[in-house]
């Protein structure tokens, strides 16, 4: 560090300490400004893809649909998904992040609406297909936009906060779901899923106009920060190679990299295990003995409270310590450990909540950490290709897993099976990333985008 000498006494520079508190106070300016806001929007969207979960419980009875039609149905949304959500992204960096993830909000809004007339398994397809295909490219959206914001040092942190929407969902969604389904029964002349879904779409449509008129699209073009906190924030990001414009590095080339590649895998195996969660869950506390609809939400919180608390505490502590390998493949290791222990106990009540909450644990806390990999060699248009590329290609998990436990649950009479293949994907996401991945960590000034991922 350097020195000054005054009077034969040697002093650190004081402008040293300044612009560190400086930059400490800017990133916590535009965390405060930009998480919220995106987290919020997101919460609607996990909500209005997941209440599925809870419509189930009198939806399928009253249209006669079986487990399989319903884990067909619940997973056919990520085929939509998966076809639009490269076309979206790379949009997005035409267009511009504000019309982007307006529209995208606005349009699933609608689209979960449509759930109320759906009446048969072919509608019930055909909307949450659609549902997809609206719902494409916000989440790698973010990931991309987070990317015109925040350094790779401070990404994992950033990016955490944002994905404790996911667990947040459930945590606010669960018992407003249970509370519809329950005090809707017998209003008007819908029935209490048709209810829960109209209830829960309107309020995305407003967040969609909200985000139209007020999401800054970088740091540049905001007026709530001076020049000075502007430039402090590019000498951040040229630091490890980012930059608040693209850098049109090629998304051909980088589909030639196996580490894309991997990183989907990867992911893939680790969004298994949250949609097993996200989709499962109620049934499963519906097979330990609770059949009250407002109860399962209520229940349906722990895991998902849990799971928040491992994502801040578990993406915080990576960023501090600069190691991102263990982080991840050791919460994924809990979350297959939790998931084959519910499997084990699900007919046991207490023991079953808990082998669900560090499932949950597990999985929500590698989910942030796991986006450090690709950043580390991905940016401008191949990070735009690439991040959407990932994320479709894992998030079709999302079909395979919903699928796969109603099918075996089918064959077998019991959740079990189902939880126990999903488990096998957590293990498989932990070797991986213990096998291939470099072990070098990063120090806090240093940047991960000027060096590779894996060895």
């Amino acid at each position: 560090m350097a020195h000054t000498t005054v009077l034969g006494q040697s002093h650190l520079r004081p402008e040293t300490f300044v612009k560190t508190g400086e930059v400490e106070h800017v990133f916590r300016r535009v965390t405060l400004r930009l998480i919220p806001l995106l987290a919020f929007v997101f919460i609607l969207a996990c909500i209005d893809r997941t209440n599925i979960g809870f419509a189930k419980l009198s939806m399928s009875s009253d249209l006669n649909f079986s487990e399989a039609v319903y884990g067909l149905g619940a997973g056919i949304f990520f085929i939509g998904y998966f076809l639009f959500e490269v076309p979206s992204n790379l949009l997005m960096v035409k267009i511009g992040a504000r019309k982007t993830l307006a529209r995208i909000t606005i349009l699933w809004g609608i689209t979960s609406i449509c759930m109320m007339y759906v009446s048969t398994p072919l509608s019930f397809y055909i909307v949450r297909f659609l549902l997809g295909v609206c719902e494409a490219g916000f989440y790698p959206g973010v990931i991309l936009y987070l990317t015109y914001w925040f350094p790779a040092s401070r990404r994992a942190k950033a990016t955490g906060l944002f994905m404790i929407s996911i667990p947040l969902a459930s945590v606010i969604g669960g018992p407003i779901a249970g509370a519809i389904m329950k005090q809707m029964v017998g209003v008007g002349s819908l029935d209490n899923w048709q209810w829960l879904f109209l209830i829960e779409g309107i309020p995305s449509i407003i967040a969609g106009i909200f985000l139209l008129f007020f999401l800054p699209e970088k740091p540049d073009s905001v007026k709530w920060l001076s020049a000075r906190e502007k430039s402090l924030i590019h000498d951040e990001l040229a630091m490890d190679g980012g930059d608040t414009e693209p850098k049109h590095a090629s998304f051909r080339l980088a589909l030639s990299s196996k580490r894309l590649w991997i990183c989907a895998g990867i992911f893939f195996c680790l969004v298994a295990g949250n949609a097993t969660l996200v989709f499962w869950v109620p049934s499963i506390i519906y097979e330990m003995g609770v059949h009250d609809a407002l109860n399962i939400g209520l229940l349906s919180v722990i895991p998902s409270l849990a799971g928040t608390l491992a994502m801040i505490l578990n993406s915080s502590h990576s960023d501090k310590t600069g190691e991102r390998r263990l982080h991840c493949a050791l919460a994924a290791l809990l979350a297959a450990l939790g998931l084959i222990l519910t499997g084990v106990f699900v007919d046991s009540g207490v023991i079953a909540m808990i082998t669900l909450t560090m499932a949950a644990i597990g999985v929500l806390g590698a989910m942030p950490i796991f986006w450090s990999f690709p950043s580390a060699f991905l940016s401008g248009t191949a990070a735009a290709g690439g991040i959407a590329l990932i994320n479709c290609l894992a998030n079709l998990a999302g079909f395979v897993a919903p699928y796969a436990i109603g099918s075996l649950k089918v064959l077998t009479g019991s959740v079990a099976s189902g939880l126990y293949f999903v488990a096998g994907l957590e293990i498989t996401a932990a070797i991986v990333v213990l096998a291939l991945f470099g072990k070098a960590r990063h120090q806090k000034n240093e940047t991960l985008g000027n060096r590779a991922a894996l060895e």
